[in-house]
């Protein structure tokens, strides 16, 4: 077909294949933009990969005895092996389980682990779900659980036990303390030894009357990591530890070094 051209001719281009193709997507591009433009968008973060659950799964299994329930509860953490045998190898958590013969709270219990296992699979940084859970307090009262850690709920233990696995798996990482609160914390531990020493001096030159010769009960050794401290201890709200003693008229901690004088 002709075409008259009337006007002077001032330049001209070449249309190739590829031009028509550029134009053509561009367009397309174009029209499906105006309505994703309008539509809500969902703040969700996928996984940039399809994750399908192996056969087998590494997993751990921790044991809560809880004054609240006759049976001891067990939680088991599986996870999954990113990137294997690779220098980019990283162990998540996939799924969690709680099995127990308490038949109670079997309810709350199956639909916490659904929705905890969905937000493991989801993939990124699941660690909020640690202080999540921790801040769950039972309206009638926590427990001391073995070693004299307050548990505000069984809830918060369950969270507890969940941080413990994130660590062991290296997705957190405890706050290492400076030298300073190492030396602080030494410092706090000998003068308590020495304290009770000069107790245990005063009591042999003024002894009492006893039934039987038996250690009094503050005489509790403190050492380093894994201390037992005195039964009149009370808790310490920085670290949650029944090791806080009154020193020189101040409650001071002996696991943390935490003073209430400052």
């Amino acid at each position: 077909m002709a075409v008259k051209i009337d006007k002077k001719i001032k330049g001209y281009s070449v249309v190739t294949p590829e031009d028509k193709a550029k134009q053509q997507a561009q367009a397309e591009a174009a029209k499906s933009a105006a309505p994703a433009a309008e539509a809500p968008a969902d703040n969700v973060i996928q996984m940039h990969e399809r994750i399908e659950r192996p056969e087998i799964l590494i997993g751990s299994t921790y044991k809560i005895k809880s004054p609240l329930f006759e049976h001891a509860l067990y939680v088991t953490i599986n996870d999954i092996v990113l990137n294997a045998g690779t220098e980019h190898e990283l162990r998540r958590p996939f799924e969690i389980f709680i099995n127990s013969k308490n038949m109670d709270h079997f309810q709350w219990i199956v639909a916490l682990t659904r929705i905890m296992s969905a937000v493991f699979r989801k993939g990124g940084d699941v660690t909020f779900v640690v202080e999540e859970m921790k801040a769950v307090f039972d309206p009638r009262g926590g427990y001391f659980k073995a070693g004299g850690v307050y548990m505000p709920s069984l809830v918060a233990e369950l969270g507890a036990i969940v941080e413990d696995h994130l660590k062991s798996i290296g997705m957190l990482h405890d706050p290492e303390m400076s030298p300073e609160q190492r030396a602080l914390i030494a410092e706090k531990r000998r003068a308590y030894e020495d304290r009770s020493k000069k107790n245990s001096d005063v009591t042999d030159l003024f002894p009492e009357p006893r039934v039987a010769e038996a250690p009094r009960s503050e005489d509790v050794e403190v050492t380093g990591e894994g201390a037992s401290f005195p039964p009149s201890a009370t808790m310490c709200h920085k670290c949650s530890q029944k090791a806080v003693v009154i020193m020189d008229g101040c409650a001071t901690c002996l696991n943390c070094g935490y003073s209430k004088c400052g």
